[in-house]
């Protein structure tokens, strides 16, 4: 059981972000706030989101991108933290597990993931 004060704070903090519907096998765009010095910047993170745990402002999200010579980078984002603007999903994938862990193990045509279509 949680604290009533706790959780009401969780949910003003969740009601302020406007985060879409997606899941993993999702192809998802982060606009991510940089601090660099004193300036900051915003730089757009786009990959294929193979986890999602997490609930409340504790839930994070897990995206993986190939970077260059083909070197595959994931990062965790807190999804209801203040260092991301916006998401964007781009494209929905369709997918039998709620982890795609197994893609770390496939390159080209393998690590595809089909499209959902409606």
């Amino acid at each position: 059981m949680r604290n009533k004060y706790i959780e009401n704070f969780e949910n003003s903090q969740i009601e302020k972000k406007n985060i879409p519907d997606f899941r993993a096998g999702d192809t998802v765009r982060l606009a991510v706030t940089i601090k660099e010095g004193s300036k900051s910047r915003v730089q757009n993170y786009e990959g294929v989101c193979i986890a999602r745990r997490g609930q409340g402002t504790g839930e994070t999200i897990m995206v993986r991108k190939i970077g260059a010579n083909g070197v595959g980078i994931e990062r965790v984002f807190p999804i209801y933290s203040d260092s991301i603007n916006e998401i964007k999903v781009l494209r929905r994938g369709r997918v039998r597990r709620a982890k795609l862990f197994y893609l770390r193990d496939r390159a080209g045509k393998s690590a595809r993931i089909k499209e959902l279509r409606k």
